[in-house]
């Protein structure tokens, strides 16, 4: 069964299942879902805690003998383990098998970065899926953090009206854990009730984080502001342009590829699973193409290539100000220069 986090408290009281996996791209979200699993197991009397590390020195029949050793130490325990990549078939037997082995005083919690379809859609996975409680931690979206910051306000008593809680996230966005420690940082220098504004974004520091497919996700979605506010933060961070350009220009050429699609009378939505653009990522393109014809992306991969010409030395030129009117050409909002 495969729950969202905010499910889990109510699971966790029908009792604490024999298996748990916890995955997903927000560190902080995960830390505290886990968090809630060792606070259930606790409670019911798994006072031991083994923690193991799925890197290349653990051995996987060893790990399955451990969860049929008897400990010496508590009569309940609750073995942790931390995968940092993509699980394997091998893995995913081996995790078969200690689940069909686990007794009633043996708990299991997995924790692995977001699951994607080429391990949710493999035979091992289907088979491993029924016997675990799946915890699917879902990235905040930049629309969502805002009300996601009133939220954790409003869990210590405080609120902010809504341009301030605009501001926070532009200066928390892609750094969950850092917004967390900002949200903490407020409950102890104000008082509950109102924020003053003024006040309270001055106490937060700026400490965005920015990456090229979060930029991309912007454009696509018709915010320049952001966009751009990415590219500068990008530049800012030191990040390598020619990754930057990649994103910018992979983007332009699925565009063009689904325009030129539909004025040949296909419907763009039948193409993107063969562009590799599952959702949430196809609807993102389906919006953009709203607002963009196939001249304008002919013209947008024309510019990607002249940033690449520029990044490669054939063109003297600054490439990130080269990438700027390519993102607000992608975004529907053509500017001319930087923000600043």
């Amino acid at each position: 069964m495969s729950i969202r986090p905010e499910a889990l408290p109510g699971a966790l009281r029908r009792g604490l299942p024999p298996a748990i996996w916890i995955h997903g791209d927000e560190e902080l979200l995960q830390i505290e879902a886990a968090d809630l699993v060792r606070e259930a197991a606790r409670a019911a009397g798994f006072s031991q805690r083994d923690v193991f590390v799925a890197d290349r020195s653990l051995r996987l029949e060893a790990l399955a003998a451990e969860t049929r050793t008897l400990s010496l130490f508590a009569s309940r325990r609750l073995i942790e383990l931390r995968l940092p990549g993509k699980p394997t078939r091998d893995l995913g037997q081996a995790l078969a098998d200690i689940i069909d082995g686990l007794d009633q005083d043996t708990r299991l919690l997995v924790s692995s970065p977001r699951l994607d379809r080429a391990v949710t859609d493999t035979a091992w996975f289907a088979a491993l899926e029924p016997r675990l409680l799946l915890v699917a931690v879902a990235s905040v979206e930049h629309a969502q953090l805002p009300a996601w910051i009133g939220a954790r306000l409003a869990a210590q008593q405080q609120r902010a009206d809504a341009a301030t809680l605009q501001r926070l996230a532009e200066r928390v966005e892609g750094n969950l854990l850092a917004a967390h420690q900002e949200v903490r940082k407020l409950g102890l220098l104000f008082p509950p009730g109102e924020l003053p504004a003024d006040d309270t974004l001055a106490a937060v520091l700026d400490v965005a984080r920015y990456d090229a497919f979060g930029m991309a996700q912007a454009m696509l979605a018709g915010d320049a502001a952001r966009a751009l506010r990415a590219l500068e933060g990008l530049r800012a961070e030191g990040q390598a342009a020619p990754l930057v350009l990649w994103a910018l220009a992979d983007a332009a050429r699925n565009l063009l590829r689904l325009s030129q699609a539909r004025d040949a009378g296909r419907a763009p939505a039948s193409l993107t699973r063969e562009l590799r653009l599952f959702p949430p990522r196809d609807r993102l393109y389906l919006e953009a193409l709203r607002r963009l014809d196939t001249a304008s992306l002919r013209e947008a991969v024309q510019e990607a290539a002249g940033v690449d010409r520029i990044i490669k030395g054939l063109v003297a030129a600054d490439p990130w100000q080269a990438m700027v009117p390519l993102v607000g050409r992608l975004a529907g909002a053509p500017v001319l220069a930087a923000p600043r």
